[in-house]
């Protein structure tokens, strides 16, 4: 019968995972970028609005907070494509005049 007790598996390890590491280290803004507070305010405001449209049982304005969900999405997407999302031209570029922050 095998020894399962903690007591045996703390004298006999063994080795199951590899520790997969990043090849350099994480920008330090944390995903405090432009791209990303649009997308999260955006997204916020449309489900705001459409939670009205529910609560208040108006389906055009269910409709019209998806649609700025959607919307704010979409907006995010392309300021990362400009460059204003993690390790975009521009977020570099602020960090350096913030001071590396």
């Amino acid at each position: 019968m095998a020894d399962h007790s903690l007591a045996h598996r703390a004298q006999n390890t063994t080795r199951t995972e590899t520790v997969h590491l990043p090849p350099t280290t994480a920008p330090t803004n944390h995903g405090r970028t432009v791209a990303a507070w649009t997308t999260t305010w955006t997204v916020v405001g449309g489900s705001v609005v459409a939670a009205l449209g529910v609560t208040f049982a108006l389906v055009w304005l269910f409709w019209v907070g998806m649609a700025v969900m959607v919307a704010g999405v979409v907006l995010g997407k392309v300021l990362q494509l400009l460059g204003h999302g993690q390790g975009g031209a521009a977020t570099l570029a602020r960090a350096k005049r913030r001071g590396g922050h």
